[in-house]
């Protein structure tokens, strides 16, 4: 029968992996660069201009969605002229930027205000015609690229009247007009001394840019042509990104980075623009004296060495006797079941090789062979007092961990000081610079939308007031309730979810704020006064709040490889996160707080942006905190943004060459452990059990039947042990029922002689 597991298996496998773990340990270490950029700076540059489109992004489809907002909400009646209507649908501060109203079906021109605005190659009817929101399209007016933006505006039915003026269509049916905004690209929003952020059209010309501090010449790369190439390879995907290298100077090198200011989550606003940010800074190549190649090969040499002294241990003092005991109990069972050769089997001594299990095995065996033979009576062997081979795995644990607690706990340990490059450490302070922006947009959003919902309330019955604030609730996701307040603090009306917490001195003005500094859920809320209408009823209510969930904050704060995101407070206490906390707790290290308040400027001043690298448990982290504004409604709250990103996350040579180190061990400790521990469950714990089992049946125990468990060398010589046993248990039988035909005669003398 052929054995199945046994002893080889775990022997081979362990010396087998442990030679994997050397190769791995040379091919990972020796692969960590040590000249050039470093693949962090690449992704670093990668996630800025990323993070640059997404704001620009979320510009784009902020004016489209107001200026749709506002022609929707435009309350059209039939006497309404095309030149009041384009009048109320300008915003406040936007009177120069371009604006026109077109009859949505001739396309003739109704009302103009503004710049002029360039609808060359712009189909009015066939664009109006279509069902659902029209997006913004990107033309060109005097040599410049702007962005129109379009919305439909619906007046009521019109009775045939043979006085209407030109402009209403004739009939009665519905009307429509087209209200054209045109605007100019919004401005890129970038960080970080010595970058360039560009917008790129499909051809990868220039449209806009911004410069801080000395800029890279990305132009002279090709580096435009070679994103826009990138970007149009991406195919269909959408928030499409990557990394570029430039021209080098000297010592130094353009690194660029580039993204799709397209929509995440299907179609969107943004979509057919074909607009890709690219941005750009030049960069120092590094230079390191570390040898990891050397020391890997030095690590995997001493590798092999144990796994060879492995080898040599387990061959020599378990594997070689095991396979003797098995060759020589076989003869046992052979000699004890007759036949012709039984004396030739019987007439060798059993070997008794090493010590521990397989020694007394050898003992008991041979003495079984003289109590075959007759030449001796069951016998107590003794007690073992020798360490046995369970002391072997373990000092076989204890050889590999030798080799590998030192490779996860102390060699090529990352400098926390010198082991994230300047790159790194400037790129996270950009990113949180540019999530700082993304915030304060959504918050100032919310302020907007709250005042121009304000106007609509002035003087209007409490029933229309409550329909306006259904309506704005319904349109923007990012609140939970829109309530009015008195001077006296008291709800007069409300839309929505009951308030966290409402305020008890109603301020005047608008903003942001905070409404309580302690609970379960902070409450921020955006706030703006009631106009009074000379001449009309006084509002419900003379402020009007809408209070922004907190959820919807904290889904703008994660983003690819800027780690944990906090909003904090005045006081360093937190309001927002991107992954789970408690409100108003504090952040999780006093290193993070002092950074907090190192962002802190002279009073009066919003203070800068600052990044660190701090020793965490887990290794070094790069951190970074700004002012969440310097200007707009939440420049007065005081609140920061405090990111940090374990350096470990990123790919940097230093902290590489730790992790891979670490693995090489943690990957070598789990293979020795674990191949030792298969060697202690199917070769020494059965090999305990047959030792106690032969050492009785030495002593005289025929009634224990002997069960092999496994088809290998064990289980062989355990089915061998329980032929002896049925013999010798034959052998006591015939003496006892024959006890005056004189003493037994030993089993040679039945055997016959060839």
């Amino acid at each position: 029968m052929p054995l199945l597991g046994g002893v080889r298996p775990p022997i081979a496998s362990l010396v087998l992996l442990l030679l994997v773990v050397a190769a791995l340990t040379v091919i990972c270490l020796a692969g960590v660069p040590t000249t050039g950029i470093p693949q962090a700076v690449l992704d670093g540059e990668q996630q800025i201009a990323a993070d640059t489109a997404l704001s620009t992004r979320t510009a784009i489809e902020a004016e489209a969605k107001s200026v749709r907002l506002k022609a929707h909400a435009y309350p059209a009646t039939t006497t309404t002229t095309p030149t009041a209507a384009l009048k109320a649908l300008t915003p406040v501060g936007k009177a120069a930027a371009g604006r026109m109203l077109l009859d949505a079906h001739s396309g003739k021109l109704l009302a103009s205000g503004g710049r002029t605005v360039p609808l060359a190659g712009v189909d009015v009817a066939r664009t109006a015609s279509g069902h659902g929101d029209i997006p913004p399209r990107l033309v060109t007016a005097s040599g410049a690229r702007e962005l129109l933006y379009f919305a439909k505006v619906t007046l009521p039915a019109q009775q045939d009247d043979p006085d209407q003026d030109q402009y209403q269509a004739q009939g009665g049916a519905e009307r429509q007009w087209l209200l054209v905004v045109s605007e100019a690209l919004p401005a890129l929003v970038t960080s970080g001394d010595g970058r360039t952020a560009e917008m790129l059209d499909t051809n990868g010309t220039v449209l806009a840019g911004t410069v801080h501090g000395a800029a890279s010449r990305t132009a002279e790369g090709g580096l435009p042509g070679k994103a826009t190439r990138a970007a149009h390879a991406s195919g269909s995907d959408t928030d499409a990104s990557g990394s570029l290298l430039g021209a080098a100077t000297g010592s130094r090198r353009v690194v660029a980075g580039w993204a799709q200011v397209a929509s995440t989550t299907g179609p969107g606003d943004t979509d057919d623009l074909g607009l890709v940010v690219l941005t750009s800074r030049t960069v120092p190549a590094t230079s390191t004296a570390v040898d990891y190649s050397g020391f890997a090969f030095q690590a995997a040499g001493a590798l092999v060495g144990v796994a060879l002294l492995l080898w040599l241990m387990l061959h020599f003092f378990v594997q070689q006797p095991l396979l003797r005991l098995f060759l020589s109990a076989g003869r046992l069972a052979r000699g004890a079941t007759g036949g012709p050769e039984a004396s030739m089997e019987l007439s060798r001594p059993v070997p008794v090789h090493g010590f521990g299990e397989l020694a007394r095995i050898g003992r008991a065996l041979e003495s079984l062979r003289g109590q075959l033979l007759g030449e001796s009576g069951p016998q107590e062997i003794p007690a073992r007092r020798a360490p046995g081979h369970r002391a072997l795995a373990v000092a076989g644990v204890v050889m590999v961990a030798c080799w590998a607690v030192p490779m996860i706990f102390l060699l090529d340990r990352a400098d926390t000081a010198t082991a994230v490059p300047a790159p790194v450490l400037a790129d996270q302070q950009a990113r949180t610079v540019l999530a700082t922006h993304r915030i304060q947009q959504s918050l100032d959003q919310s302020y907007t939308e709250l005042n121009d919902a304000t106007a609509a309330l002035a003087g209007a019955s409490r029933d229309v007031q409550t329909q306006v604030l259904r309506q704005a609730l319904d349109e923007h996701k990012q609140y939970r309730s829109l309530y009015l307040l008195d001077r006296s603090g008291n709800i007069t009306l409300r839309v929505g979810e009951t308030p966290l917490r409402t305020l008890v001195h109603v301020p005047h003005g608008g903003g942001i704020t905070t409404v309580n500094t302690s609970g379960r859920i902070p409450a921020i809320a955006a706030y703006a006064q009631v106009p009074v209408v000379k001449g009309k009823a006084p509002a419900a209510g003379v402020v009007l709040f809408g209070e922004i969930d907190v959820k919807a904050l904290n889904s703008i704060l994660p983003r690819p490889k800027l780690g944990t995101v906090w909003v904090t407070d005045d006081h360093e206490r937190v309001l927002a996160a991107s992954e789970g906390y408690e409100a108003f707790e504090s952040l999780p290290n006093s290193d993070l707080t002092r950074l907090a308040r190192a962002t802190q400027g002279a009073p009066g001043t919003p203070g800068t942006a600052t990044s660190a690298v701090h020793l965490t448990s887990s290794g070094p982290s790069v951190d970074a905190a700004a002012p969440l504004a310097k200007s707009g409604p939440t420049a007065r709250l005081g609140w920061h943004l405090v990111t940090a990103e374990p350096a470990a996350a990123l790919q940097i040579p230093a902290v590489q060459a730790q992790q891979r180190t670490m693995l090489a061990g943690i990957l070598a400790l789990a293979a020795g452990a674990a191949c030792l521990g298969w060697l202690h469950v199917v070769v020494i714990r059965p090999l305990r059990a047959v030792a106690a089992l032969v050492e009785r049946l030495a002593g005289g125990d025929r009634r224990t039947v002997l069960h092999p468990v496994n088809h290998d060398e064990i289980g062989s010589i355990t089915r061998s042990l329980e032929l002896v046993r049925q013999a010798l248990a034959d052998r006591d039988r015939a003496a006892r029922s024959a006890p005056t035909a004189g003493p037994s005669r030993p089993l040679r003398e039945h055997t016959p002689q060839r």
